[in-house]
């Protein structure tokens, strides 16, 4: 059962009479408050790390030279004197204190990941940034170690999320429609007060809370996937605060719930097509039968009704279903550096075990080898719930398949049902599409990937449009997988490196190229491309 775990798209909206600025003032109760009238943020005050939560996603704890602290924000900025929520965040101290730069503030998507868990372990990837920058990430409200949103326990979400999420007959539909209805109502029973309070807007105003406590005069922000949303939504409200940012696999913030779910379809099946390519090109070395990616793709889809007749054995007494097949597949494609466990795990499957497959699926939706989820799954469904104003009903859901399917024969009934995710939900949706207007900001090195399955490259040029003139700096790299920055490419890491560190953004229009196989020359520049 899917929840939004493919789907990065949320919005959020913005509240009447909100000023986005924060220089601190006084008033006359003697309390110093800053100019939108929330209390003063106090610097934070940083201590050793404990191993992540399970809610957080678990594992060890970070090296020692790593720092955690909280910061407390309103639960209500509408009521900035009221109720408190904490929220977590670690950082890593500049290697270089003498040139330190500031704080260099991850948000590494979901919506619903943990930065607690996430950067500790993707740390070396930004050897080259730590130099100067201290290294934050945080949990956002709602999740992992911020007040996390709570749903179901281990128990229920283990059956939640083998069931069919692509119902055939008029009971399947029934089932799913329950599904959702009981996984809803436990979100309701665990969280009700804190479910109007977890979206964007608000992680955005956060983030601005966060700035002031790391003493940053300006915001040095990377985001990845929902991160660009989040960053783009806090350069909409406050646009003067903008240092050095960077938006890496890049959601369009031009699209509609409906329609981000039908251009994911389009990506999925645009990475699963470059894998079967991939597999056929390596002739006798592919494990999978089929002598053209559309074979391939044939025999992914007679696997996907086989176990949707008859599940086959996955982990423990488990077993795997069309549903979990499907989301284990679709988290292979995050990444090319999992494609060889995705080959493996199909040829598996199609052998009657389903282990492998299975355990790309927990990964997706959050859940250890000890049984225990983590919270993204609950984050994410009432972080874009309460973001997203579409709710679709059954009938709705069922005339848009078709397209879906189109769209993708393999991943086009998942993702197409999964439009129902907030239908019920008990907070109202705010808007169809955020509002990531910046005008003043400093520029935003904005980056998409061609192959990006989950944040189709479009995206990134809504992006720059929407960002307003002189604001988003496009970057495009030619490769796989969901990000650029993370793949390795020299050119791209480059182009961030040199505008984060020294301040000089590549020229808009800049395409990296991924080397075509791991004995070619290293990604190189292009010429800029015509806006």
């Amino acid at each position: 059962m899917p929840t939004h775990a493919w789907r990065v798209t949320a919005a959020a909206t913005l509240a009447a009479g909100m000023l986005a600025t924060a220089a601190c003032s006084g008033d006359g109760d003697g309390k110093k408050k800053t100019a939108d009238g929330t209390p003063e943020v106090k610097p934070l005050k940083w201590g050793d790390c404990e191993a992540p939560t399970a809610a957080q996603g678990g594992g060890q704890a970070p090296p020692k030279d790593w720092q955690c602290a909280t910061l407390d924000v309103p639960l209500d900025y509408a009521k900035p004197e009221g109720e408190t929520i904490p929220i977590a965040l670690i950082r890593a101290k500049a290697r270089d204190q003498k040139n330190r730069l500031g704080s260099l503030v991850f948000n590494f998507g979901g919506p619903g990941g943990s930065g607690i868990s996430t950067l500790p372990g993707a740390a070396k990837e930004y050897e080259a940034l730590r130099a100067r920058y201290d290294l934050v990430s945080f949990d956002p409200r709602g999740v992992g170690g911020s007040d996390p949103v709570l749903c179901e326990n281990d128990k229920q979400l283990d059956q939640y999320f083998s069931e069919d999420s692509s119902p055939e007959t008029p009971e399947e539909e029934k089932a799913f429609v329950e599904n959702i209805r009981a996984y809803q109502e436990a979100c309701e029973k665990n969280s009700a007060e804190l479910l109007p309070h977890v979206g964007t807007e608000n992680a955005a105003r956060d983030l601005d809370r966060i700035r002031q406590a790391l003493g940053d005069e300006k915001l040095n922000y990377f985001g990845i996937s929902y991160g660009t949303e989040l960053g783009g939504v806090y350069a909409h409200l406050f646009p003067k605060n903008v240092g050095r940012a960077v938006f890496d696999a890049v959601v369009d913030p031009t699209k509609t719930a409906e329609e981000s779910a039908l251009g994911q379809a389009k990506g999925f099946q645009l990475a699963l097509g470059n894998f079967a390519q991939d597999c056929v090109d390596r002739g006798d070395e592919c494990r999978l039968q089929g002598s053209t990616p559309k074979e391939i793709e044939a025999n992914i889809i007679k696997l996907q009704k086989a176990l949707a007749a008859k599940p086959i054995p996955g982990i423990g007494d488990r077993m795997l279903t069309e549903t979990q097949a499907t989301n284990g597949i679709a988290q292979a494609l995050y990444s090319k550096e999992l494609w060889p466990l995705l080959e493996q795990g199909l040829d598996e499957a199609e052998g009657g075990q389903g282990q492998l497959l299975m355990a790309l699926s927990d990964a997706l939706n959050g859940r250890d080898q000890q049984g225990r989820y983590s919270n993204i799954g609950a984050a994410n469904t009432a972080i874009n719930c309460v973001d997203d104003k579409e709710r679709y009903t059954l009938e709705q859901t069922k005339a848009k398949l078709a397209e879906f399917r189109a769209a993708s024969p393999v991943f086009g009934d998942l993702l197409g049902w999964a439009m129902m995710s907030c239908t019920g939900w008990p907070v109202a949706g705010t808007w169809e599409t955020p509002d990531v207007s910046a005008p003043g900001s400093e520029p935003i090195l904005v980056i998409g990937n061609t192959g990006d399955p989950a944040t189709p490259y479009e995206g990134a040029h809504k992006m720059v449009e929407r960002l307003g003139p002189g604001v988003g700096v496009e970057l495009t790299y030619k490769g796989e997988g969901h990000g650029a920055y993370n793949s390795g490419d020299p050119c791209v890491q480059k182009a961030v490196n040199t505008y984060l560190l020294d301040g000089e953004p590549p020229a808009d229009g800049t395409v990296c190229t991924a080397a075509p196989d791991p004995t070619a020359p290293p990604g190189t520049p292009e010429a800029p491309t015509p806006a």
